[in-house]
């Protein structure tokens, strides 16, 4: 959670970068309250919130997580047996 101490906060607020996971969530949440106080508060902008965050992760974890880990089952080898992670060829893992 994006609870840090207050002497830290107008750092933070000014610090183009993060420098930890704490620093980068606190960053995330002021720029949706901005947005929030921007954009007044309603469903509709906790919706465009919520939106924004969840694409963000899912294109971070398409785009980054996916090609690392992939990389790392190439190094180290898959812990999952094959039965379970390649479709047979009606597209069920099933048969």
């Amino acid at each position: 959670m994006p609870y840090v101490k207050k002497n830290q906060r107008d750092k933070l607020r000014t610090m183009a970068t993060p420098t930890c996971a704490g620093d980068l969530n606190f960053k995330f949440t002021t720029q949706a309250i901005v947005y929030l106080e921007n954009n007044g508060l309603s469903y509709h902008t906790i919706n465009d919130v919520l939106g924004a965050l969840e694409g963000a992760k899912l294109e971070f974890y398409r785009r980054v997580a996916i090609p690392y880990e992939n990389s790392k089952i190439q190094e180290n080898g898959d812990v999952y047996p094959v039965e379970f992670t390649e479709k047979k060829s009606n597209g069920s893992l099933d048969g």
